[in-house]
């Protein structure tokens, strides 16, 4: 007896199977699900019910994502494409991020991706940066005469074409040169091609620098005047808090991505933490040289504090 007692049982649970894969996997109404297994709706109800009580199948309503409403709402207040404000306990997120953006991106079949330099670049790069088939990766600018890590702009170049399995076309000249320098590195081929490249970039990725001390800066020569309006820049492009360009004494002869390139750039993300760099982020985004910003929560709600946004979308 037990014997035909286990082996209806064993029926029984076969035939909850059948009808949950059946129903919840391929998308079959009940009354198909009844005519595939021969027998009554009212049965297939009964075993639908019972994979239910079961646990067979199980049933999760995802909550609500505040953040995400938070990420839309910052994005609506700076005019950006998209926001992502993560939480930096996770040291990979801002890489993750950055990452997500990129793949969800829909890229042609030779992506050029432009790095930028900074500690946040520093991060995403040293986090891992997703696959990406056949890309370009240059430096958006020439080096920095800076000995410290995060300036090294060429490494960040080198290790992201790594990471995506691309190639790297590296730039072996300063981002500062003299007049005469630069006309003759821009004669240079190799040079000349990744100038040519950054006309045609299809993803950046920048920091995002405030200009806390201008005695640090004096070497770009802005009158006080124009060092008191200057709010931040992006790979040494630099503006005030209404993204208007304030020029610097060699800018013309820089080595670099240029602002007009930047905001020609289909996704140009822009990757910032802290409250240090409240008024930057501002500055960049109504500069149209980043269309997607990647931060931390904390910053995103300073952000929106400092620009007075509410729900009825009225920004200063």
């Amino acid at each position: 007896m037990s014997k035909k007692k286990n082996g209806a049982g064993l029926m029984n649970r076969t035939l909850v199977h059948i009808a949950a894969t059946l129903h919840y996997i391929d998308g079959l109404s009940q009354v198909e699900v009844a005519r595939r297994m021969q027998m009554s709706t009212a049965s297939v109800s009964r075993l639908l019910a019972k994979a239910r009580e079961d646990g067979v199948v199980r049933f999760v309503v995802e909550a609500l994502d505040p953040m995400a409403d938070d990420d839309q709402r910052l994005a609506e207040a700076l005019g950006l494409q998209i926001v992502r404000a993560i939480d930096t306990s996770h040291q990979p997120a801002l890489s993750s991020a950055v990452g997500n953006l990129i793949k969800d991106a829909e890229l042609p079949s030779n992506p050029v991706i432009t790095i930028g330099w900074g500690r946040a670049i520093q991060n995403v790069v040293g986090h891992g940066l997703p696959r990406v088939s056949n890309a370009i990766v240059v430096p958006a600018t020439g080096g920095m005469n800076q000995s410290q890590s995060h300036f090294q702009i060429n490494e960040f170049a080198r290790a992201a074409a790594e990471q995506m399995g691309g190639e790297a076309k590296l730039l072996y000249a300063p981002a500062q040169p003299g007049p005469d320098l630069f006309a003759q590195l821009i004669r240079d081929p190799q040079i000349a091609a990744i100038m040519e490249l950054w006309d045609r970039v299809d993803v950046s990725i920048t920091g995002i620098g405030n200009f806390p001390d201008t005695s640090a800066e004096s070497s770009l020569g802005f009158t006080p005047d124009e060092a008191a309006k200057v709010k931040g820049d992006i790979v040494r492009q630099y503006f005030d808090s209404h993204g208007a360009s304030i020029a610097w004494r060699g800018q013309d002869t820089q080595i670099g991505i240029n602002r007009s390139q930047l905001s020609r750039v289909p996704l140009s993300i822009g990757v910032c933490v802290g409250k240090e760099k409240v008024d930057a982020i501002i500055g960049s985004a109504r500069s149209g040289m980043i269309n997607a910003l990647v931060t931390d929560i904390r910053t995103a709600q300073l952000v929106l504090d400092r620009i007075g946004y509410s729900d009825k979308h009225n920004v200063p």
